[in-house]
């Protein structure tokens, strides 16, 4: 089978999901979107789903805010009949020291002036909002109330719901084998389901994109690592708002249905595409949230599981298209907060590629920025 296509693009998580919508709303027609397997199979399916304004760059504090306030509004946005089940319980970050104490101050007065509300708590003050918190090891916070956590597979299910009806076509379990190029040109993507003719192409590929990179030419200097989260039973509600720290590496939420989740990174986590879950991890995780939140020793884990980040030399994705091949785009690297800037990138990517001016300026996340040796370094990840 052949079929003839607009443009293709490479995954079906949010990105590729988001990017699609966005470009039919603008009336592009022919839209493919192949993925592998499900929707939000990925990297998208395995996130911690948490998403938060509190960065400390103001590229990422626009992107970050773009998307929340998509989020606040997408159930209506995108006509979708179920719930993305955006809770805005906040995040509670922690400053583990001075050092980190004054990152804060230096992000919230960022924050602030682009209108994200965060603000500086004392330990006493975060005590107030989590009370069985264990503030020992750290010496203040920071709090936005407008943070929070939603379902990803609801979410991307509204991205792929809304762009069906303006006509996207969505190839589930189907994979790419290659990409066709006539000298610096793409000329089709073959498939397991047959082959694409198509002069554009937007890898979206997630901890895949490097191969789906290859497949004309190009090395990205990019690696997909493993990250490993847990779930406990559902209990009562105990915790409304995210805590995190980014000198700690953890997160914990509670979410609707209960459960706590949460997820730390660990050195010497395998970079081979392994996404099985290992014992270490469980044991580091039960020791740190137990210390920092006491209570949660009587709750079960009943799941575990691990997703790959895609992750760049400054922990910040490449947008934007290639020089070296005409009509091919990359929305790849996100290194773990893809999900949370899905909206944006949707919305920036379908300018990019339309030709617009985009409404945030993101030309320093191009693919060209490590060569130059101007990477874009966000002081607050996990």
């Amino acid at each position: 089978m052949t079929m003839k296509a607009d443009i293709v693009i490479i995954g079906g998580g949010i990105s590729g999901a988001a990017i699609a919508y966005n470009l039919a709303k603008k009336g592009m027609k022919n839209i493919v979107v192949v993925e592998k397997r499900f929707i939000a199979s990925g990297a998208t399916g395995a996130c911690g789903a948490g998403i938060r304004q509190q960065w400390g760059t103001e590229m990422n504090c626009k992107i970050a805010k773009m998307s929340c306030e998509f989020f606040e509004n997408a159930n209506e946005i995108l006509g979708y009949e179920g719930d993305i089940e955006f809770k805005q319980g906040g995040y509670l970050l922690l400053a583990s020291n001075e050092k980190e104490e004054e990152q804060f101050k230096r992000n919230i007065a960022l924050q602030n002036r682009l209108g994200i509300a965060s603000k500086a708590l004392s330990l006493e003050e975060a005590k107030e909002i989590v009370p069985m918190l264990n503030t020992e090891g750290f010496v203040s916070a920071a709090y936005h109330h407008k943070d929070g956590h939603l379902n990803p597979f609801h979410t991307t299910l509204a991205f792929v719901k809304a762009a069906e009806k303006l006509g996207v076509t969505f190839m589930k379990y189907t994979e790419v084998t290659g990409i066709d190029v006539n000298g610096d040109e793409i000329i089709g993507v073959q498939t397991t389901k047959g082959y694409i003719e198509t002069s554009r192409v937007v890898n979206a590929a997630g901890g895949q994109s490097q191969d789906i990179a290859r497949m004309v030419g190009l090395e990205l200097p990019i690696y997909s690592e493993r990250h490993q989260i847990l779930v406990t039973e559902p209990v009562d509600p105990i915790l409304s708002t995210m805590v995190m720290s980014f000198t700690g590496n953890f997160y914990c939420q509670q979410v609707p249905h209960g459960g706590i989740v949460m997820g730390r990174g660990d050195a010497g986590e395998p970079r081979d595409g392994n996404i099985n879950s290992g014992w270490h991890f469980l044991e580091e995780m039960a020791r740190t949230i137990t210390k920092l939140l006491p209570p949660l020793k009587k709750a079960m884990v009943i799941r575990q599981w691990a997703g790959l980040y895609n992750i760049t030399p400054d922990r910040q994705p490449i947008l934007g298209p290639v020089k070296e091949i005409k009509g091919f785009y990359l929305a790849v690297g996100f290194s773990g907060h893809g999900f949370m800037f899905g909206p944006a990138t949707g919305i920036l990517m379908s300018e990019i590629i339309m030709g617009e001016p985009t409404s945030i300026d993101i030309s320093s996340l191009n693919l060209y920025r490590f060569d130059r040796g101007e990477m874009v370094f966000e002081p607050s990840v996990v």
